[in-house]
């Protein structure tokens, strides 16, 4: 397999002390970035699974700065120790349980030398036991683990009782308080003995009455802040005066009653009072306090930062960031800190007027091989949320575009996307948000790639297609001059493309979409819709029914039997006579119907998330979701399975089981001739790869028909002084470098002289573009010799 693709936003990431460079938690490694450029320095590689956490090492004196160590965790059960300046790794402590989240306050408390010697240092893992059994229940496997990180061991442990899942650890500046948040209740604990093996805490619980997602601590006061569901952010004041005040021992919460009056308090909970704010009309996802202590940074869904001045609530903004919020990071430099969004950017804030200083983003994938993604366009990536496409662009690789225009994602949601084959046209279906009730717009939108694919351009839009209803999906003809959008409202039409400018480049220009056929059935909604492979018949699933059309004369030739429950998904079989039908709700099936019998095949009550089928074969991939119960016994914590069949066998050739597989995609790429030699799986090029991307954007290129999906390998041209396989010598020199020079024929008849003169300025030119994309060695030599001469200003008698 050979894979792409990366989420920046999985996990916090977190600033070295010079602020000079951002760690980034990126699939299984830990991408560095300058702060400066927005540009990869380096990548730590060693952990085998998701890295949950990274901690930076923060210096023991001003002098310090310099040093750039760092702690990471990972779901592979490792804690590893890392210089990143080299980057070296130093130490690896292997606990062979999954970590999903790393917290160590010792960090922010330094306890001082005992004796001349240095005191160990602690973390606290939140973890799953997978070894407990029935002997205990789901819930007392989820714990908080203490490890001793200077002699690589377990040592305390707290079971977390009502917890369902792993949780992330929040911990407080000082070190000395951390917390978890369970459902409407936040639970906080404070560490009696930092420098103790014991897991010595005392705990205290605060009640709310929704679903707490996110909290923060103050820097320096008793005070802790938590954002729910609804949008509310409440402050608890003097938290834990009564539980922690004692030195020794727990006080019996029980049978302590105060009565003095406690703003905003719930079921006598210890704290002073309790206020809260509500400006966020939807969940929090993001609480920081300053490192002054003085304001509070909030946001969430709705694309905004918002800045509460803690004493008296008053607040400004940061708008128009463009996706939901995730994380905010304060850094070593108080005029530097950023902000991670769900479209896969992590931005850089001048503090404090938060303006954007750079932007890390993480739409494109890492570039491929040649001529790989052709055909991509039958595949797609989408993210509802965070409104990303993926698409072939002009050197064949994957690359991700966020669809989100300057409003943000509380304005405006794209619903559908669909490519032409060759990846030069786009067509997508967006909905404007009403706001308090009024304002709500639908509207399809094309655009054009262009010759040189860099951009997507917008040629043609059109409000409100359909009437007010919303639009369930958009299909391109194979010959990309017709495009099908399907409604909700109970009907579909036919655009097709007007271009009669075009350049010698064949090129379009100028060119828009109109309406060519109106159709409906029944007035019932038109859930799914797809082309066959010639474009000759349109089918279009008219809720639980199928119906064939004649996409250039809008008739319609059959209907097939109903299913159980609304087709969300149609394909094609390549060019075989097989049509593939999803369903979804209570009873979701997978059925494949006979087009020339116009009879069902066979069918399988599954839940599907994606389908994708190969151009020239007979042969279709389902992405399936797992129940529950499979993931935790068959399946092992996967959550989905890429099933391939062969329409006319319901029996799977081949099972592989994948994760994050909500919200991925599939997509069949045909290998070109120009990589046949290129690929080798074995020693052999296959015909056809399997592309799937999962929901963070991570992709896999395999081949379909290779039982062990072993990964696609890349032919290196051998070294400077190889042999191949027949002892005979390989280039070397110049030519292993730029290749053989072309043979001189003497008998050639040559062209005629045509007289030239070097540019005055050829160094303006050639250097033109990025820094680390060079020009050839040959057209330097060319332009540096010619800027040698003489230019001549009459010719030679």
């Amino acid at each position: 397999m050979m894979r792409g693709g990366r989420s920046l936003v999985s996990s916090p990431p977190a600033f070295s002390n010079d602020a000079k460079k951002l760690l980034v938690c990126t699939s299984n490694t830990v991408s560095v970035f300058s702060t400066v450029t927005g540009l990869l320095i380096t990548s730590l590689e060693g952990h085998t699974a998701l890295v949950t956490s990274v901690i930076v090492v923060p210096p023991s004196n001003p002098a310090a700065k310099v040093l750039c160590y760092c702690w990471t965790a990972s779901l592979d059960g490792t804690i590893r120790y890392w210089d990143f300046s080299l980057p070296e790794l130093m130490k690896t402590i292997d606990i062979r349980m999954p970590i999903f989240s790393m917290v160590i306050p010792s960090f922010l408390d330094v306890p001082a030398e005992e004796n001349g010697k240095h005191q160990d240092l602690f973390a606290y893992v939140s973890i799953e036991d997978a070894k407990e059994t029935q002997e205990r229940t789901k819930a007392s496997r989820r714990q908080i683990r203490k490890c001793n990180l200077s002699k690589s061991r377990l040592v305390g442990r707290l079971i977390l009782g009502e917890t369902r899942k792993p949780e992330v650890l929040t911990v407080s500046p000082s070190g000395k308080f951390f917390g978890i948040r369970n459902k409407c209740k936040l639970h906080i604990w404070k560490v009696l003995d930092q420098g103790s093996e014991r897991a010595a805490v005392r705990k205290i619980t605060l009640h709310h009455t929704k679903k707490i997602t996110v909290i923060a601590f103050h820097p320096t006061q008793r005070i802790i802040a938590a954002g729910d569901v609804t949008g509310r952010i409440l402050t608890w004041r003097g938290f834990g005066n009564r539980a922690f005040a004692a030195s020794n021992g727990v006080a019996d919460q029980k049978l302590i009653n105060v009565q003095e009056d406690k703003p905003g308090v719930r079921d006598n909970d210890d704290a002073d009072s309790c206020s809260t704010w509500h400006w966020h009309s939807a969940e929090v996802n993001v609480l920081s306090f300053s490192s002054d202590g003085s304001y509070l940074y909030s946001g969430g869904k709705e694309g905004v930062l918002v800045v509460w001045q803690l004493d008296t609530g008053k607040k400004k903004f940061l708008p128009r960031i463009g996706s939901p919020l995730l994380y905010f990071i304060d850094s070593p430099d108080p005029t530097l800190s950023s902000i991670s969004c769900a479209d896969n950017q992590i931005h850089l804030l001048k503090m404090p007027s938060m303006g954007i200083l750079k932007t890390i983003s993480g739409i494109k994938a890492p570039c491929c091989y040649p001529d790989m993604y052709e055909g991509l366009g039958n595949g797609i990536a989408f993210d509802q949320t965070a409104g990303i496409v993926a698409v072939r662009t002009e050197n064949y690789c994957i690359q991700f575009y966020s669809l989100f225009d300057d409003r943000g994602v509380s304005e405006v949601i794209v619903t559908s996307v669909a490519l032409s084959i060759d990846g030069s046209l786009m067509s997508t279906s967006e909905v404007k948000l009403a706001e308090e009730g009024i304002g709500g717009l639908v509207c399809l939108k094309f655009w054009d790639a262009g010759s040189q694919n860099k951009e997507f351009s917008l040629s043609t839009i059109v409000y409100e297609p359909h009437r007010d209803a919303g639009i369930s999906a958009v299909k391109f003809h194979p010959s990309g001059n017709m495009v099908v959008s399907s409604s909700f409202g109970g009907d579909f039409k036919v655009w097709k493309c007007n271009h009669d400018v075009i350049q010698n480049d064949q090129m379009r220009q100028n060119f828009s979409w109109t309406c060519h056929a109106v159709g409906s059935y029944k007035k019932k909604p038109m859930t799914a819709a797809a082309f066959s492979a010639d474009g000759s018949v349109l089918a279009v699933a008219a809720e639980t029914l199928i119906t064939l059309w004649n996409p250039y004369k809008n008739v319609l030739l059959a209907v097939l039997g109903e299913t159980l429950t609304p087709i969300v998904n149609l394909s094609f079989v390549g060019k075989s006579d097989n049509l593939v039908a999803a369903s979804c709700g209570s009873n979701p099936q997978l059925s494949v119907w006979n087009m020339s019998k116009l009879s069902l095949s066979w069918s399988y009550k599954l839940h599907i998330e994606a389908v994708a089928s190969a151009v020239d074969l007979s042969s279709f991939a389902a992405l399936v979701l797992l129940p529950e119960s499979s993931k935790k016994t068959t399946f092992k914590g996967m959550d989905g399975v890429i099933l391939l069949f062969n329409a006319t066998d319901p029996v799977p050739t081949v099972i592989w089981s994948v994760r994050k597989a909500k919200g991925g995609a599939l997509c069949f790429v045909q290998v070109s001739p120009s990589s046949v030699e290129e690929i080798s799986i074995d020693g052999k090029a296959p015909e056809v790869l399997l592309a799937y991307m999962n929901g963070d954007h991570e992709y896999v290129l395999f081949d379909p028909y290779c039982k062990d999906a072993r990964e696609v390998s890349v032919s290196q041209k051998e070294g400077l002084a190889a042999h191949d396989h027949k002892g005979q010598a390989g280039q070397y020199g110049y030519a292993s470098i730029y290749g053989e020079l072309p043979e001189f024929d003497r008998k050639r008849p040559e062209a005629p002289w045509v007289p030239s003169f070097p540019s005055d300025r050829p160094w303006e030119t050639i250097f033109s573009g990025s820094s680390h994309n060079l020009p050839p060695l040959t057209k330097l030599c060319s332009a540096f010799l010619e800027s040698l001469l003489e230019k001549r200003t009459a010719a030679a008698e």
